[in-house]
């Protein structure tokens, strides 16, 4: 069982920044499309970040080559990983990232799912249902008026991010049943970010990408952001997490990064803030709060 059966205020703390920086990595990632392809960036930002975690490790003195079993469910953590990105940008060529949003924020419920079956000592209360269920409204308050127009081909992107999600949500339930929940958080990282340093780049030619075709200072800043904050500084600190606490109470918190990113849009890029925003802000904070009130003392 995990060593803390519910989530203290630390973990709640710490689960609020990252999702706001997992919503200010929704800015970088458009600033970076102006100048490198979609995927490239993907590849890139695992590069580097793989160098910074390994470097980091290293001067922890974190041990990265015992033989402790992980090999086998960190490569398949790591090619979780890579396909669940390579879906999301391939997705973006069928379908809007208003729609694809909805679908890939479903991953909560694919983690609550899995647990049912593999993760018996967090099982979900009905109240804990109803928590995710209204976080997830607010999603829809925010996102679902995209799913009332034309869609065309969109449907295969839908169905891309809806994989995806289903992805992200293998590789939290992968970290949690195998031996990699008793490693250290940087060594399950670096299995995820060394396979997707090896496919992403792979994947981006196959598609024909150009790369990097229009280099600027804001470009390199946006992929930076998105190599030392997100996937090494923020990634590390969601896999000792997990690694910590239960998986289905810290997805819940997920559904915060889209409407932090929708803010971070309207404070960065001036994009406009509807009141459906904040209808949304205040649906996902009382969906979690539901979710991760603790059961009542019998």
């Amino acid at each position: 069982m995990p060593p803390r059966p519910h989530l203290d205020r630390f973990a709640m703390g710490l689960m609020v920044l990252l999702c706001t920086v997992w919503g200010l990595q929704q800015v970088a990632i458009k600033l970076a499309n102006a100048g490198i392809s979609p995927v490239w960036q993907a590849g890139l930002r695992s590069l580097g970040a793989t160098a910074l975690v390994w470097a980091w490790a290293s001067a922890r003195g974190v041990k990265l080559w015992s033989a402790d079993g992980t090999l086998a469910p960190g490569l398949i953590a790591g090619l979780l990983f890579a396909g669940e990105f390579a879906l999301i940008f391939w997705a973006l060529e069928f379908t809007t990232a208003s729609r694809g949003v909805i679908f890939l924020y479903t991953a909560p419920f694919f983690v609550a799912l899995g647990a049912v079956w593999l993760l018996p000592h967090e099982h979900m209360r009905r109240a804990q249902w109803a928590g995710m269920a209204l976080a997830f409204a607010g999603v829809l308050a925010l996102f679902g008026e995209s799913l009332l127009l034309a869609s065309g081909r969109a449907w295969i992107g839908d169905l891309m991010m809806l994989l995806a999600a289903s992805m992200w949500a293998a590789t939290t339930l992968t970290v949690k049943v195998s031996p990699l929940i008793r490693v250290p958080a940087e060594k399950t990282l670096l299995y995820q970010l060394g396979v997707s340093a090896l496919v992403l780049p792979l994947l981006s030619l196959a598609f024909g990408e150009p790369g990097v075709f229009a280099p600027t200072a804001m470009v390199w800043a946006s992929l930076a952001f998105q190599t030392v904050v997100v996937a090494a500084a923020s990634y590390v600190a969601w896999f000792w997490l997990i690694s910590q606490y239960p998986a289905t109470r810290l997805s819940s918190f997920s559904f915060l990064t889209p409407v932090m990113g929708v803010l971070a849009g309207g404070i960065l890029l001036g994009e406009a803030l509807t009141p459906a925003v904040f209808a949304a802000l205040a649906l996902v904070g009382a969906g979690i709060w539901i979710a991760n009130r603790p059961s009542p003392a019998r």
